[in-house]
């Protein structure tokens, strides 16, 4: 692994390890985690077999970065606009007439813009494809892992009571969640195409 690759590694673990000192919702929190533990050991693994840029890399480890800080807070909780207030004086919930907490929504969008460039590497990597065709695969991917996460919130609903799966799913209220949640990631996913072809561009170069 290159050096570059095992920092941004050691950062995203360490992130990881942060967000676990005295975490105000253990078992919640140890329900979101068992996602970025089994994320970690898949990217390890991963660029073992299939090498990835370095660079994709590093946008998967921000994601996981991000991703923990908001699972410490169960999404619903975080305190951005705290944050924002004490750093700024400004208001994001003010300033935009917000109802609910945002944070699962910009994980969501996030999703998309950091793992299409790695997945649309992978498939040109397994299959002779080209620049465009294994991009809008890649999209194709992360809508259907959305959709699949939108069918485990959804059986998490069934099996866990009504106040630990709202603890989990963080819908705050909006039949409409799962919805927006595989739109942003799609949204995230599209927007990264500009990047993922600059890095083929370079790569090529």
């Amino acid at each position: 692994m290159l050096p570059g690759k095992r920092i941004a590694l050691a950062l995203a673990m360490a992130v990881f390890a942060a967000s676990w000192i005295a975490p105000p919702w253990p078992l919640e929190q140890a329900l979101h985690s068992t996602l970025t533990v089994a994320g970690l050991a898949w990217l390890w693994r991963h660029d073992r077999h299939w090498p990835m840029r370095s660079g994709e890399f590093a946008l998967i480890c921000a994601f996981i970065c991000v991703h923990s800080i908001a699972a410490r807070w169960l999404y619903s909780n975080v305190p951005y606009d705290q944050w924002m207030q004490s750093l700024t004086g400004w208001s994001p919930q003010d300033a935009f007439g917000w109802q609910r907490n945002h944070a699962d929504r910009l994980i969501h969008l996030l999703y998309g813009i950091c793992c299409a460039p790695a997945a649309a590497t992978y498939l040109r990597q397994r299959w002779p494809l080209s620049p465009r065709q294994g991009f809008v695969l890649a999209v194709m991917a992360i809508m259907c892992t959305s959709l699949l996460y939108g069918w485990l919130e959804w059986a998490i609903a069934l099996v866990l009571s009504p106040e630990a799966a709202e603890s989990y799913n963080g819908q705050q209220g909006d039949p409409w969640d799962a919805h927006a949640d595989m739109l942003l990631a799609t949204v995230g996913a599209f927007s990264a195409w500009p990047w993922s072809r600059q890095a083929d561009s370079v790569a090529a170069a």
